[in-house]
């Protein structure tokens, strides 16, 4: 496990590192999510292994630290990965983000030009979502107010996401939680997607085949997104269907 400080309290992000050749590949995870957890199966299957592999919990999640004094919009998680990508001593590298780590890739593309070098989103958030907590994820958290959410809310959201999930959420900072899921539904200004069709560099968006046609899939293509169904899988694509997440990963990354 590796760690920087990231803010000027130096509080920490940490990951998990896989030695390999360069150039090196980043992971973020989603929402209530932890890298090492969801990515460790991916980053050393056969069609990806033997890249310099940096498995990293965003500030708030996971084993990096929880401050209460950090804002966690999109912007500034985006900024904190790549103050812990420069300390790791890399000035560029490939991208592979998970839901919410998707659009912080998209935005850390953005906001860091040449940092990133290819881009692979898998499922990602691109627009916003109206708030709504009988649902289980962002939308739902972002239903409650911040004292509600800490109130009760996010034992109400424990029930709600099922022990799966849960087991990666719980590790979240409770207000680390509560404000990244906020500003996502909210999505950045302008948007992760107008901001994914205007950068230059390899992109490809995977999602469940079984979701059917990816909503505003023509704009994406358009502007040169690669569009993936990857077939018998959910949200967790990498989870649920390992062998087809590599092969579309790997093919999106010249690893194929």
């Amino acid at each position: 496990m590796r760690h920087a400080p990231v803010t000027p309290n130096g509080d920490l992000i940490r990951w998990v590192e896989l030695p390999g050749a360069e150039p090196a590949r980043l992971y973020l995870h989603g929402l209530g999510a932890t890298s090492p957890v969801y990515f460790a199966a991916a980053a050393t299957h056969p069609l990806l292994a033997g890249r310099r592999s940096l498995l990293m919990d965003l500030l708030g999640f996971g084993i990096s630290d929880r401050p209460t004094d950090f804002g966690y919009t999109v912007e500034e998680h985006a900024d904190a990965v790549a103050t812990a990508v420069r300390a790791a001593g890399l000035d560029r590298v490939e991208v592979v983000g998970h839901s919410m780590g998707g659009a912080i890739a998209i935005v850390l593309a953005d906001r860091h030009p040449g940092l990133v070098s290819r881009l692979v989103m898998v499922d990602a958030n691109l627009d916003p979502v109206d708030p709504d907590r009988r649902r289980p994820g962002s939308s739902g958290i972002a239903g409650y107010t911040e004292a509600e959410f800490l109130a009760g809310g996010r034992a109400e959201v424990a029930e709600r996401v099922g022990p799966f999930w849960w087991a990666t959420m719980r590790l979240a900072g409770p207000e680390a939680l509560y404000r990244s899921a906020c500003y996502l539904a909210r999505a950045t200004r302008p948007t992760m997607r107008e901001l994914l069709l205007g950068l230059d560099l390899p992109r490809t968006f995977l999602h469940s085949a079984e979701d059917g046609e990816l909503a505003g899939a023509a704009g994406l293509r358009a502007a040169g997104v690669r569009v993936v169904a990857v077939p018998d899988c959910g949200h967790n694509i990498m989870l649920d269907n390992p062998d087809g997440f590599a092969a579309a990963a790997a093919e999106a990354l010249g690893q194929g």
